[in-house]
């Protein structure tokens, strides 16, 4: 059998991987800001983070949801505390994808309704609610029906009110900060008028963290900048630190009832040992902080560039806008400096998605590499 090959690869095999550096075959280390697409929170092979596992492991490493696992209450218990959601209720599933398809679920349920608002360049997974509320039309299948979304930009309230006030919607979907596209933050005024809209409709609000959650823009959710509640939050790459996991964070507002959703691996034993491990490492090493710290320092230096046209983000979420495509930068970062950083729809931005364990060492790597990198010509114009 041979693998389905649908993901470009680079010729490069991390064998071991610690802090914020990957070894490969031949021994070559490499920086990484880029953190296998915002999952690495913690740093690689954590000593906590292996210690829990493999004392979970050794005692039990599964059982179904049909028996008791105290693990899920105290993951519950300590993420309600370190986020500021400590009425809400937490729904542990396995990927960002099946937290956002639930979410889009329980709206549904909540309101009787279908049709969803979502914005222009947004994406919220592969699955089947998820791609049809996701702006990218080469990866929806014919299945995949998006007649019940509509697709508006950023700051358009007007646009909003027009579609929820035919009382027609479920839900409003959005990004803390939209990743794929190319690190675009919504503004605090147009969140604010989201969570007024969506209460003055009855519609619910479902805040996509799943890239931009979990401390990496320097506070624990990215909409927490513009001081606002949603009513559904959902969770997953950093959330594990490589272990596969998501969450649905919900409003104590919706009702729970056997059966309304359900999953065979989602919280399961390991998941939720490596969970924990991640929450305590946050706490007790004040990674978030040091993300909101590293962040506005990176933005200082890279601003300094003369090559660089914008630093979008916050924290270690951060966009470097460049005014000509960024793939042959990328490659050579790679190769030649052995910084792995990462891309976005958007050819001219490159995207930062650290450890937020990161440090001056780390940062003083990546602006030396970087300016090298642009010291070649052939670079600026391919």
């Amino acid at each position: 059998m041979k693998l389905f090959e649908v993901y470009p690869i680079y010729d490069l095999q991390p064998v071991n991987a610690h802090g914020a550096y990957l070894t490969d075959q031949s021994g070559a280390e490499y920086l990484d800001f880029y953190g296998g697409h915002a999952v690495i929170s913690i740093g690689h092979s954590h000593p906590h983070y292996v210690y829990r596992i493999e004392q979970q492991l050794k005692a039990m490493g599964f059982y179904s949801n049909s028996v008791v696992n105290p693990l899920q209450e105290e993951l519950a218990a300590l993420l309600g505390t370190l986020s500021g959601y400590p009425d809400y209720q937490l729904f542990l599933v396995n990927s960002g994808a099946e937290a956002n398809e639930n979410a889009l679920k329980l709206a549904s349920f909540a309101t009787g309704k279908k049709s969803v608002v979502s914005f222009d360049k947004s994406f919220h997974g592969r699955t089947a609610a998820c791609v049809a509320v996701t702006d990218n039309p080469k990866i929806r299948a014919p299945i995949n029906y998006a007649e019940h979304v509509t697709f508006l930009p950023f700051e358009d309230l007007k646009g909003v009110e027009a579609v929820l006030s035919k009382n027609e919607t479920c839900a409003v979907i959005i990004e803390g900060i939209q990743g794929i596209a190319g690190i675009n933050t919504p503004s605090e005024h147009f969140l604010k008028g989201l969570r007024t809209l969506c209460d003055q409709y009855g519609v619910v609000l479902i805040l996509d963290e799943i890239q931009s959650g979990y401390g990496r823009t320097g506070k624990f959710f990215a909409h927490q900048y513009a001081d606002i509640q949603p009513d559904i939050i959902t969770v997953a790459k950093g959330m594990g630190n490589g272990f596969p996991m998501g969450g649905v964070i919900i409003s104590p507002s919706f009702e729970a009832s056997y059966g309304l959703l359900g999953t065979t691996f989602g919280g399961n034993h390991l998941a939720c040992a490596a969970g924990l491990a991640v929450l305590e490492i946050l706490q007790q090493e004040k990674l978030i902080e040091n993300a909101q710290s590293r962040g506005v320092q990176l933005k200082q230096l890279l601003s300094k560039i003369d090559a660089v046209k914008e630093v979008k983000g916050q924290g270690l979420m951060l966009g470097i806008e460049f005014d000509f495509p960024v793939k042959s930068l990328r490659q050579h970062l790679l190769f030649k400096e052995k910084i792995f950083v990462g891309s976005s729809s958007d050819p001219n931005i490159l995207r930062l998605l650290p450890p937020l364990c990161i440090g001056d060492s780390e940062i003083d790597q990546l602006i030396e590499g970087l300016t090298n990198s642009l010291k070649n010509e052939e670079l600026l114009i391919h």
